[in-house]
């Protein structure tokens, strides 16, 4: 007899194959049968007019720190996501030097976004080993939970000071392999590694990991391999601006050397920008030629972002801005009030140099969120090319003239640039390309910027009632099965007999996400962006519901994935 069975639901399993009503039984966490069984649960949950899926595992997280103060991993959890992936972007919080706590908080909180507060008083940052940080949180989540090791954390904990800027000794890289040696045994998934130009500690300096060298990152992905269930990610320039040679030709050897999978982020798709995607996208096949496997996690919706000249983000990455934009507020301001350094500013973001930062500089289609200053009343939800034009003033001066008035604090939403019908077909084929993996929400991080957690259900919504480039069942494989077999996790990723029971239950005509809104929940009193979903019914994990009627239980059924134990290899062929 099933614990619970979910009766006449149209169920769409994983495999990508047309959905079907039936029953799904679930017996001590596991799938008992689906279709045909023992119908007489304890529980009937009536499935009629529903649709029943695999849970979404999410490939690229951060919520490395969240999960010690909210074991929930929200808003994901309330967007179907009942397995995510952390320590993404070679950023982790372990292993931890002992000493290395107040550097490893500082750079999070530059580098994710994550407010240094709710870093300080919501964790308390008292273990060293992986394995130990791992057994914290074991029995203590909601969710299923999966991590790489950060090779900044591995560096900082070998190299201390040296790991800023510095290449490793041989004896030093000896030690890193040893201790992402023993982090692996204990449980982690692999490992994360950043050679981003945008990746700065909380000092303003290149984080560790772009000072490793190639024998350094091989070396690491040597011991990667060597243990059952692992694989890589890993960010480079290229991944923003489009590849040069000499790093897709990285990229295939560390894949080829670990003889694992190589995921990389994000794949940002623009009509615009049509070499950039040709680039992107043929990398992977040149490193598929060579016997290697590396995928491109590429996003299925628009996240938006917000921007502000009082904290970092994005516009801190057009040529010239990161000067005047570090300067101390008051400085800051007086800088922006000159014409010339304005004209400056203006030119920088025009210039060949910005590359992909180019689509965060359409000043005059910025629309105006908060305000903070009388003379900025009304403005809230309007674009600066329009207050421009009322003003008979130029866009770029408008929008400088308004956050002043604000002493900076004025939240800005560019409009999306790349929300035309070519980006949307360049996407689609993006999507059936077999080198590439739905996701890259970066949930957990940047919480003040944006809020990426809700691309599961607002893709559903699309497929189901929007633009409809794909059919749905392809839709719920691209983000259930097709994830978990990238990192082999182990019986999870279908509705199967025998599966572990990470299930979503939810109303098509319903399906989607919330406005994004702000709310102060962190430790220290913090703000983050936040979502609810509408149309979700119930979301299981291992069998037991964490999400009912859109609401979070208080449940924590969630596993903590180890490599090995819960994982599985997805191999190539490994040569020199």
């Amino acid at each position: 007899m099933a614990d619970f069975v979910i009766r006449g639901a149209t169920i769409l399993d994983g495999t990508g194959t047309p959905g079907f009503v039936g029953d799904v039984g679930v017996r001590e966490g596991r799938i008992a049968f689906v279709g045909t069984g023992d119908a007489e649960g304890l529980e009937v949950v009536d499935g009629t007019g529903l649709m029943l899926t695999p849970g979404f595992v999410d490939p690229h997280t951060h919520y490395d720190a969240q999960l010690a103060w909210d074991p929930t991993a929200s808003p994901s959890n309330l967007h179907g996501v009942t397995t995510i992936i952390g320590g993404n972007c070679g950023f982790s919080i372990a292993p931890l030097g002992p000493n290395d706590a107040d550097y490893i908080r500082r750079m999070m909180s530059v580098v994710e976004g994550m407010p240094l507060e709710a870093l300080e008083q919501g964790i308390d940052w008292g273990w060293q080993g992986f394995g130990e940080w791992l057994d914290r949180l074991d029995g203590k989540t909601a969710v299923n939970a999966a991590f790489l090791v950060g090779h900044c954390a591995l560096r900082r904990t070998v190299m201390g000071d040296r790991a800023v800027g510095n290449e490793a000794t041989v004896e030093e890289i000896a030690a890193m392999s040893t201790l992402l040696r023993e982090s692996i045994q204990s449980g982690a998934i692999g490992l994360s590694s950043s050679r981003s130009f945008t990746h700065r500690d909380g000092d303003g300096e290149p984080v560790p990991s772009r000072a490793a060298s190639e024998e350094e990152l091989l070396a690491l992905c040597d011991v990667t391999g060597a243990h059952e269930g692992t694989t890589l990610e890993f960010i480079t320039d290229g991944c923003l601006h489009g590849f040069e040679d000499r790093e897709v030709d990285l990229m295939t050897r560390m894949s080829l050397r670990a003889g694992r999978p190589l995921n990389w982020n994000v794949f940002t798709i623009d009509s615009k920008e049509p070499d950039r995607f040709r680039n992107q996208l043929t990398a992977q096949e040149k490193a598929a030629e060579q016997g290697a496997e590396v995928v491109a996690l590429t996003m299925p919706t628009l996240v938006g972002l917000t921007m502000s000249f009082e904290t970092y983000s994005p516009i801190h990455q057009l040529p010239g801005w990161r000067d005047v934009l570090s300067l101390p507020l008051q400085e800051r301001m007086a800088e922006l009030r000159k014409p010339d350094v304005r004209a400056r500013l203006l030119e920088g973001s025009r210039s060949p140099e910005a590359g992909v930062f180019a689509r965060v500089a359409d000043f005059p289609n910025f629309r105006i969120g908060e305000t903070h200053s009388r003379a900025n009343e009304g403005l809230t939800g309007r674009l600066v090319k329009d207050i421009a034009g009322e003003r008979a003033a130029q866009d770029f001066d408008t929008l400088i003239d308004i956050v002043l008035e604000d002493d900076l604090r004025t939240v800005l939403w560019p409009d999306p640039p790349d929300d035309d019908e070519s980006s949307w077909a360049l996407r689609r084929q993006a999507w059936e390309n077999g080198h590439t993996l739905l996701g890259g929400s970066d949930a957990g991080a940047h919480l003040d910027r944006m809020c990426g957690a809700p691309y599961t259900t607002d893709f559903l919504a699309d497929c189901l009632r929007g633009r409809k480039l794909w059919p749905v069942e392809k839709a719920v494989q691209a983000l259930t099965d097709r994830p978990a077999r990238l990192f082999g996790l182990r019986d999870r990723g279908r509705i199967a007999p025998g599966h572990y029971a990470d299930l979503v239950l939810f109303d098509p005509a319903e399906i989607g996400s919330g406005l994004i809104h702000e709310r102060r929940d962190l430790p220290g009193d913090s703000a983050r962006l936040f979502a609810e979903s509408t149309g979700i019914r119930r979301v299981y994990v291992n069998g037991e519901a964490i999400v009912v009627e859109g609401c979070p239980t208080e449940a924590v059924p969630g596993r903590i994935l180890r490599s090995g134990r819960d994982t599985e290899t997805v191999g190539i062929p490994a040569r020199g």
